[in-house]
């Protein structure tokens, strides 16, 4: 059985082509990607959170299913439903259901029925599909739609997602689909959405019910969110992350009653080998030994090493050309001077660790330039050279948004005039948080 769309020319556009634009306009290929446990995505309109759920799927390493929670706005079918076969059709083609997966989820569950009507012109599970099939053509997906009930049912669906996992051996992101505050003035909405946006990112359910019942938050995917967020910690995840919000207003210009739409990232706990090489030389002042390497650890590189506590820099040391036997060793070294030896900040202490988030910028060999036209602020890094003073800027970074802030920025850094010629060189990273 097909489950055709039901809301293609409504929430978002019917042409293939025209759908394959939208997204296109609205995600980025070329971000760092997370290893995601699930996302907050909201489920309006392209037009209005479609910048939003763009930002959030732009961000995530893609697996082969997704399981998409969303809230019953209709209040058709069984009360919390799971589909466990059929297909469902956008006008990007046809998506298959993880059977396997979902009916062992359903067999978890003492509260989850099969079910398709509820899901039949249920919007907030079918737009977050094209997204995913615009990242991964031929990924499968598990639709659970949950009516109101008791946080305990919808943590006992969270805890049964994971024992869908463990029985089946399966990986796969939640995704929990909600708007938040709805058609209230925009900075009252905004408000409201920071204390709402705030437990989420503390992983907090409790806190959760508890702001939105004390404030009277309109968040209408709570269910799935808490939902999320029960399997999340029990998968072991630590940290959240928001990566955008805005409200229709932003997109209308009228801020007179608005809706709200947060982008939030559930991100895995492993220890990476950069968390473990810092936290072995802050609590122990060990080394630790790269261990088997992958062919791409293997190569030599230079690399730079970033390090964030609350979204603030706490430490970024790197080097141009490799200095190291291998990729892993130069991520190492260079993670453990971001913590302990970068000048403009005090070592990090054994307290801080469980608040740090990491990135790793791996270079290639930089060319030089002869234009600065062949430059691009979000592409490529810059490396301009006077003599032996050099300065280098890594690419994509906030707030600088122009090839001449990118150039400037290098001149400070090396200590080189403005009126001092230089020689251009360029560069590309592989980018991993």
């Amino acid at each position: 059985m097909i489950r055709e769309a039901a809301v293609a020319g409504q929430f978002y556009p019917a042409w293939p082509e025209e759908l394959k634009e939208t997204i296109e306009y609205m995600t980025s290929r070329e971000k760092a990607k997370t290893d995601a446990v699930g996302v907050v995505s909201p489920h309006a309109g392209y037009i209005y959170s479609g910048p939003v759920a763009g930002a959030v799927f732009s961000r995530i390493r893609f697996t082969d299913t997704f399981i998409l929670i969303g809230p019953n706005h209709r209040g058709a079918g069984k009360p919390f439903s799971i589909t466990t076969s059929d297909r469902w059709r956008t006008p990007l083609g046809e998506v298959g259901i993880n059977s396997e997966l979902a009916g062992a989820i359903l067999k978890a569950s003492s509260h989850l029925e099969e079910d398709t009507l509820a899901h039949r012109y249920e919007h907030s599970l079918e737009v977050q599909v094209p997204f995913l099939q615009y990242f991964k053509p031929g990924v499968k997906i598990v639709p659970i739609v949950l009516s109101m009930a008791r946080p305990d049912v919808y943590e006992e669906i969270g805890r049964a997602v994971v024992t869908g996992f463990k029985e089946t051996g399966e990986e796969a992101v939640i995704v929990a689909s909600s708007d938040m505050t709805h058609y209230e003035p925009h900075e009252k909405a905004k408000a409201k959405d920071k204390l709402a946006i705030e437990a989420i990112l503390n992983l907090d359910p409790d806190e959760l019910v508890r702001r939105i019942a004390k404030h009277d938050i309109s968040m209408c995917g709570y269910a799935p969110v808490i939902s999320l967020i029960t399997a999340a910690k029990e998968l072991g995840a630590r940290k959240a992350e928001l990566v955008k919000y805005q409200t229709s207003g932003d997109v209308t210009g009228d801020y007179s009653s608005v809706v709200g739409y947060a982008g939030v990232i559930v991100k895995k706990s492993e220890m990476s080998p950069i968390r473990k090489a810092v936290e072995s030389y802050v609590q122990k002042h060990e080394v630790i030994s790269p261990g088997e390497l992958s062919p791409e650890m293997k190569e030599r590189a230079g690399v730079f090493v970033s390090l964030k506590k609350h979204g603030q820099l706490r430490g970024c040391i790197g080097t141009f050309e490799p200095t190291q036997p291998s990729v892993a060793e130069e991520i190492i070294r260079n993670a453990i001077s971001s913590a302990t030896g970068d000048p403009r900040f005090s070592p990090v202490g054994p307290g801080e660790l469980d608040t740090l988030d990491y990135s790793v910028d791996i270079l290639t060999h930089p060319e030089p330039v002869e234009d600065r036209t062949l430059l691009d602020a979000k592409k490529y890094g810059v490396i301009v050279a006077a003599g032996r003073r050099r300065g280098l800027l890594l690419p994509d970074l906030e707030g600088v948004d122009s090839v001449d802030m990118q150039i400037s920025i290098c001149r400070q850094k090396a200590g080189i005039m403005p009126s001092e010629p230089v020689k251009l060189y360029r560069f590309e990273v592989r980018r991993y948080r």
